[in-house]
């Protein structure tokens, strides 16, 4: 027997016409409640504001699900949902693409693109060795386009750079190789933004070479927030948010745009590019079984996350760095720049592991979950006393082993490289 779901007050409801109006830029606990959101994602509301594990965990607020509420209910399939049409519209100003195209999630916004991308084997596609839609897309790029992947170890230990890729290009035509028909990056990765100036001499480089470039952006909005904080602009104006992602996005011919990571939707990812390659991935996504009928609630959410969520990121980003600077003063590696909302640690020269540490956290009066071996993700829905606690109990840590802080731990860049090889940090 199921409970009785609770009736909203019809002043609670936002109107199909209107966007509700920008949140404050950090949770609030009235975003959740018993009233409309029933005890259960109460009580999940408190406890991922201390869970470090993704930015996929964040829960939606009352005023998100009266937004998907008050969606249309029309069939996508058909092209008939106002709330989808009127979502892809809104992003394809936003980037300054041609099309966009809503899908169930980043992974299928990413083999969507590659796959209408690559038209006949054979053919290669060059990434990122810790890139997601190698390492965590369940060998889609294989089973979907029959494409091999040539991964790149970028010499910096951050990045690819023009001219390792450049390198790499299988050209001309030895039927040894398979030629190099698309070149995909990642932005963020792992946290770290990707310098526009080098995307842009990769975008040079593939254009030279006749190569379709495709961004895997499922953190692409902590990117632009970044931008538009370092910019001085308003996160919360559509006419800043669409200059930095039309320029963020330029030298790239598709990009994946995920929905859920980051501005918490729950669920979803749009893929933008040419009308003519949107038309042929919203082929393959009837193939694929991705073709969802009423999906106006969810794109209704999405559209509510771009005005309320995305202006809350750069408060991710300076939880991040607290946190990062914290870890770092306790006398951990740091093992990443700490650009947006990730932060990658290493205490095994304090003489215990990460896993230690999630361990005791685990143990405090109000348990946290610490994140997923050295990462741990700050989402829009952390309660900054977790950030304090988990530095806390770092220190407490430390100091049970009667070490010393001398002000040189953390810096660990000179073998960081062959850290994130030996610990396989990625995604």
């Amino acid at each position: 027997m199921t409970d009785s779901l609770p009736t909203p007050p019809a002043s609670a409801l936002p109107s199909p016409s209107l966007r509700v109006a920008p949140a404050s830029q950090g949770w609030e606990d009235s975003e959740v409640t018993a009233q409309i959101s029933g005890e259960a994602n109460v009580k999940q509301f408190q406890k991922i504001q201390r869970d470090f594990r993704s930015d996929t965990l964040t829960i939606q607020s009352d005023q998100m699900m009266l937004a998907a509420l008050r969606a249309t209910r029309g069939d996508d399939v058909y092209g008939e949902d106002a709330s989808t049409g009127e979502l892809e519209a809104r992003i394809v100003k936003m980037t300054g693409k041609e099309a966009a195209l809503f899908a169930a999630s980043g992974t299928m916004t990413n083999q969507l693109a590659i796959r209408a991308h690559l038209k006949q084997p054979p053919h290669s596609v060059i990434l990122d060795y810790r890139a997601h839609v190698h390492k965590m897309e369940a060998g889609g790029i294989a089973m979907f386009s029959q494409a091999t992947t040539h991964q790149l170890f970028p010499a910096n230990h951050l990045y690819l750079t023009a001219k390792e890729i450049e390198k790499a290009l299988e050209l001309g035509s030895n039927i040894h190789h398979a030629p190099t028909r698309l070149i995909c990056l990642e932005n963020t990765m792992s946290g770290m933004v990707f310098p526009q100036e080098e995307i842009v001499k990769i975008g040079e480089v593939a254009k030279k070479h006749d190569i379709t470039l495709h961004c895997d952006g499922a953190r692409m909005w902590n990117t632009a927030a970044r931008v538009i904080e370092e910019r001085g602009l308003d996160a919360t104006s559509e006419t800043d948010r669409q200059t930095v992602m039309t320029e963020l996005l330029a030298p790239f011919d598709s990009a994946s745009l995920c929905l859920s990571k980051g501005i918490g939707a729950p669920i979803g990812s749009v893929l933008v590019g040419s009308k003519e390659m949107i038309d042929r991935a919203r082929w393959f996504r009837k193939m694929f079984g991705g073709g969802v009928r009423q999906v106006g609630m969810c794109t209704a959410a999405a559209d509510f996350a771009l005005d309320n969520i995305f202006p809350r990121l750069a408060g991710t980003h300076a939880l991040a760095t607290r946190l990062a600077d914290g870890l770092r003063k306790a006398g951990c590696d740091i093992l990443a720049p700490v650009d947006t909302n990730m932060v990658f640690f290493d205490p095994s020269r304090l003489g215990f592991t990460a896993a230690d540490v999630h361990a005791r956290l685990l143990q405090l009066p109000d348990p946290l979950i610490g994140g997923m071996a050295e990462r741990v993700v700050v989402h829009h829905q952390i309660n900054p006393q977790a950030v304090e606690d988990f530095i806390t109990t770092v220190q407490e840590m430390k100091n049970e082993k009667g070490l010393v802080s001398h002000g040189t731990e953390g810096d660990a860049w000179a073998e960081e490289g062959q850290l994130r090889k030996e610990m396989a940090l990625g995604y």
